[in-house]
């Protein structure tokens, strides 16, 4: 018993200690402009027994940039379960920090733990999107490991765009 608590101490720890990834920007946090009251963000940072899932509920424009609107069946935090925004012109596998070992080139994302609001800057500016109109979520853990690259959820933006 011991040891599983010892065990569990030390993946806590190295979870908090994690740094973000290579190839993402800062990572943007909730209270850089979180809207959101604690009531209306989910209960637990760990995923439910089928996975965390993220929706895009709403774009618009917000100046030259977009602001996403989402929810989340998880509360995120960067150093834990987390999401990653990012164009449509990579695939869920290449925004994930062991995207060599899944066998792609690593692309460009942010990591986020924002709710349920952000506007996009950085590597997912609207001036870096190279020519994509879908703005993607999926859910990463505190390593910037993508979950499952089969549960994404992107949203078609090109009505914001100029």
């Amino acid at each position: 018993m011991r040891e599983k608590m010892v065990g569990m101490a030390l993946l806590a720890t190295l979870g908090v200690l994690s740094a973000a990834c290579g190839s993402s920007s800062e990572s943007v946090s909730s209270d850089s402009g979180d809207s959101a009251s604690s009531a209306e963000r989910p209960a637990q940072n760990a995923c439910p027994s089928d996975g965390c899932a993220i929706t895009i509920t709403n774009a618009e424009a917000d100046g030259e940039e977009i602001m996403l609107t989402w929810s989340a069946n998880f509360d995120p935090d960067v150093a834990k379960n987390h999401i990653h925004l990012y164009w449509d012109i990579y695939s869920a596998d290449q925004v994930s920090g062991d995207a060599a070992d899944r066998g792609v080139e690593q692309g460009n994302w942010v990591p986020t733990d924002a709710y349920p609001t952000i506007t996009t800057s950085d590597v997912i500016s609207v001036a870096e999107r190279g020519g994509s109109t879908m703005l993607c979520v999926t859910a990463s853990d505190g390593d910037h490991n993508v979950i499952d690259s089969g549960s994404v959820d992107c949203r078609d933006v090109s009505d914001l765009l100029s």
